[in-house]
């Protein structure tokens, strides 16, 4: 299980603001406890965070989890003080409403309240249909446009105002998990990986923009960077033990049955077999995912990094995913930083990537 200084510092990580672009003071959490051990740690132009165990040895390894979050974006102000915003990543605005967000403002921190018509205000048709982006906006306290642009200005960024909560079962809940999660299993790996180190050299990042990286955001930057032979990806992926899903299309990976490993599409055999071998022969358990096509996550972009990286994914089971009130079990987590830690050591000089 994970032990109690690793927990505070996954709260704090998953409390600290962090959307698409935005990244910079989760990033800086991240790399503050990089380097409580870590050989080397550095940051780059794109916001990434690398944190490095074992630097003269080899080959390289890339763990990769994105640590930015889906957030909103300051758009328009008006005379009377009320704030407009934009998505940052895939929202469903039915969860906005009647939020609070929390700004990063002009000198700190601007709280307000998502503001929308009330259901008494409403014609018959209006309350059978969906509240888009544009119905929306967010009170602040202010009564002039002047009064909000004093704390606020157009670009500001904000999140959810929420808190990470513990539930029974060994489970916690965070608007934040997709991917603050990610960000923290690498770097839980690689505390595991540095207090018994193997023969390769192992980076790992906490990267930025993947929620809106259509170009392949801050992983093909780190990617280009660290220069590995071998990258696993870590990131979130729907849990199906709750009302509605349809496992026939998405598979049976409930919360603390393990990682899920992916197979299929950009994934290499090579690296998959690496981890479903080292986790079978450390009896972690798992469940496996099919991708006929592209994975949708940090992968994509890594697989295809200079002349191709062997590429994993390896994926966490996530309850009620782009919500303020995403869960996750505290058992997968530990599960995926004891199977990737291993999967490292498992990997040496010999190691033939090429797929045969």
């Amino acid at each position: 299980m994970l032990k109690p200084p690793a927990v505070t510092f996954l709260k704090q990580l998953l409390d600290t603001p962090g959307p698409s672009g935005y990244e910079s003071a989760a990033a800086k959490v991240w790399r503050d406890e990089a380097k409580t051990f870590a050989d080397e740690v550095h940051a780059d132009v794109h916001g990434n965070s690398m944190a490095v165990v074992n630097a003269k040895g080899g080959p390289t390894i890339m763990l990769a989890g994105h640590i930015d979050e889906i957030g909103v974006i300051v758009t328009y102000i008006d005379d009377d003080g009320f704030v407009y915003i934009a998505p940052i990543g895939g929202w469903d605005p039915q969860v906005l409403v009647a939020q609070r967000i929390r700004f990063q403002g002009r000198d700190g921190e601007v709280l307000g309240a998502v503001g929308k018509k009330p259901i008494h205000l409403m014609k018959p048709d209006e309350r059978e249909k969906a509240s888009k982006m544009t119905d929306l906006w967010v009170d602040i306290g202010a009564t002039t446009r002047a009064q909000a642009e004093a704390v606020l200005s157009i670009g500001d960024a904000g999140v959810i105002d929420s808190r990470t909560l513990d539930f029974p079962n060994d489970r916690i809940v965070s608007r934040s998990i997709d991917d603050r999660i990610g960000a923290f299993v690498v770097l839980e790996a690689l505390r595991r990986y540095a207090a018994e180190p193997g023969e390769a050299r192992v980076v790992a990042v906490a990267t930025t923009q993947e929620e809106i990286a259509y170009r392949g955001g801050g992983a093909l930057v780190g990617a280009q960077r660290v220069n590995p032979a071998m990258a696993i990806v870590v990131d979130v992926t729907f849990a199906t033990d709750h009302p509605g899903v349809e496992k026939k299309e998405l598979g049976h990976s409930p919360l603390g049955s393990g990682p899920v490993l992916t197979r299929g599409s950009v994934i290499s055999p090579v690296a998959f077999r690496i981890l479903r071998d080292t986790a079978e022969l450390a009896r972690i358990p798992f469940t496996l995912h099919a991708a006929g096509r592209e994975t949708s996550t940090d992968a994509d972009a890594i697989h295809l990094a200079r002349e191709g990286v062997a590429t994993a994914l390896l994926s966490v089971p996530n309850r009620y995913m782009h919500s303020p009130n995403e869960m996750v079990s505290l058992v997968d987590l530990d599960h995926a930083a004891a199977l990737i830690a291993a999967a490292c050591r498992a990997v040496t000089t010999d190691t033939d990537f090429t797929a045969r």
